[in-house]
């Protein structure tokens, strides 16, 4: 894909493949039969949309049928908290959907430390014999920072043991957000050890509103949505054919390169990082140095104001964000920054530079070259 655009927000959205756009392409047209219909036609385009679904069962190790396709992340998020009627646990550095979701129960929220990491030990802490649901995000939108799932899984797993060796049914389990994650690290379910999972296509160059969510056969989900009684009654609506078969298209092409693509953000994203620091000793690099998403590079330039960045960066075709979307939107401070304790001179001088598909070492050292440029610039501005 050919763009004027320097573009390095990849965690907000991502173009949708031309090869999963192929995929889709039928099912807008001469396949647009609806799959609950009788006929052949309608048969054979639910019997794509069944094989879709085992394709994007298959990548996660799981079943087809523990998977409930959705419209997006935010969706797939309020069905797992929609199931849930007990106490949850979320971390102060969760999507705003999670933290959201979190808010219509009665919630306990646990902090960050300074790199975005979540302890086994401060959960542990938070968990009552009341919480049914633990949720933390594979990897942080904003700082990039990979959890610990598997530590968590074991305390989640530790914690139903005890319950049921003292007669206590009361189930807890652990959900994660991996809209962020996939891609770049391992989505296996059984390897996580989560008992539900949250995917959005947009983030993986599949099409937009396209989500799902993966329970486990123990888990008892309860519609949110009613009326036709699709995906088993659990989210009824006309099944989305052509999203499906390109998020299954698109998770295919994230598992098969995961490793080189992976790789090869990484010495971009070190390359971007080594540049701009060494430019600017005073930036503030956030997020884990050792456990951090390839692609995700969230610096802070103190005493600058980022906003004012953003659109100067623009006007030199170089497309940044400082944080989430969502937050960028409503014009605030990011949550995230101010839980792992950025002072305001700090945090409100900070980027969040995400690369992917687009990126290529000749765009990125040119970015470099201008986001230094502009940098200086806005210092010498705010020097006078």
């Amino acid at each position: 894909m050919e763009t004027d655009f320097i573009y390095l927000d990849h965690a907000a959205a991502t173009p949708v493949d031309s090869r999963v756009l192929v995929a889709m392409q039928p099912y807008f047209s001469e396949q647009f039969y609806n799959p609950s219909s009788p006929y052949s036609p309608a048969i054979l385009v639910r019997r794509k949309y069944e094989e879709a679904k085992h394709s994007l069962a298959q990548n996660i190790g799981a079943k087809p049928d523990e998977i409930v396709m959705t419209a997006g992340a935010t969706e797939s998020i309020n069905l797992a908290f929609g199931s849930i009627s007990g106490h949850v646990v979320v971390p102060n550095i969760e999507h705003h959907a999670v933290l959201s979701a979190a808010k219509t129960h009665d919630h306990t929220i646990v902090a960050a430390d300074a790199r975005g990491m979540i302890s086994v030990e401060v959960l542990k802490e938070a968990i009552t014999p009341q919480t049914q649901l633990v949720s933390v995000a594979l990897a942080n939108n904003e700082l990039g920072t990979v959890q610990p799932l598997r530590d968590i899984a074991q305390l989640v797993k530790q914690t139903r043991q005890e319950r049921l060796a003292l007669g206590d049914s009361t189930p807890i389990y652990l959900h994660t957000d991996a809209s962020q994650g996939i891609g770049q690290v391992d989505c296996n379910v059984a390897r996580l050890g989560v008992d539900m999972m949250t995917m959005n296509a947009g983030k993986i160059y599949g099409p937009k509103q396209v989500g799902l969510l993966w329970a486990a056969s123990h888990v008892s989900l309860s519609p949110q949505i009613v009326g036709g009684g699709q995906e088993r009654g659990l989210r009824s609506g006309t099944e989305n054919v052509a999203g499906t078969v390109g998020f299954a298209k698109a998770l295919d092409l994230a598992c098969e390169h995961r490793k080189y693509e992976s790789e090869r953000l990484q010495e971009l994203r070190n390359s971007l990082q080594h540049k701009l620091t060494s430019a600017f000793p005073e930036a503030v690099v956030s997020g884990s140095p050792k456990h951090r998403l390839a692609g995700h590079l969230h610096i802070s330039f103190p005493n600058l104001d980022a906003e004012r960045m953003v659109f100067a960066l623009e006007g030199r075709n170089v497309l940044v964000a400082t944080g989430s979307a969502c937050a960028a939107n409503k014009g605030t401070r990011s949550h995230v920054l101010t839980a792992i304790g950025l002072v305001p001179e700090v945090a409100d001088g900070s980027l969040r530079l995400t690369l992917g598909h687009l990126s290529d070492k000749e765009n990125i050292n040119l970015a470099a070259e201008i986001i230094i440029e502009e940098v200086k610039r806005e210092y010498a501005r705010t020097a006078r």
